[in-house]
């Protein structure tokens, strides 16, 4: 099955990329690695403002993750065409916009993580790393990037 099938059976459209809020790019292609600026989580076309432990909990921080990588996929077909030639999600790098005393960081991450697997199978499993941050730029609940392995 196609990476857009799965996607198709998952309802999922992919939104288009994103316009960089600073002075950076959406992506860099080095040799076969793509590297993904990170993304800031969305809600209703809006920035997703909170914080894990305060005002939004672990179940609503899941879904904020899977949002990200949503968008995370839609990035990563404007910079190499097609989905289906991505080799390996290699890492997720995810910031959790949490108070002090919060430990759920990899568990929000888990929603990004997961869909990430559903739609590339095998190829979908990473390497990750999900740390608890003071504060995300615009007040966003959480903040994903991405490296993935394309084929030529």
């Amino acid at each position: 099955m196609s990476v857009y099938d799965k996607l198709k059976e998952l309802n999922i459209t992919l939104p288009p990329v994103s316009v960089p809020a600073a002075a950076y790019v959406p992506f860099v292609q080095t040799g076969s690695l793509v590297f993904l600026s990170g993304h800031l989580a969305k809600k209703d076309g809006k920035v997703w403002v909170g914080q894990l432990g305060k005002d939004v909990d672990t179940a609503q921080g899941q879904a904020a993750a899977r949002n990200v990588a949503i968008d995370l996929l839609g990035t990563l077909q404007d910079a190499v065409g097609d989905l289906d030639k991505v080799v390996r999600i290699v890492k997720l790098m995810s910031l959790v916009n949490s108070t002090p005393d919060f430990t759920e960081q990899h568990l929000v991450t888990n929603g990004a993580s997961e869909l990430l697997a559903a739609v590339f199978g095998a190829k979908g499993s990473h390497a990750r790393s999900a740390f608890g941050v003071a504060q995300i730029p615009l007040g966003s609940c959480v903040e994903i990037e991405l490296i993935a392995e394309v084929a030529a």
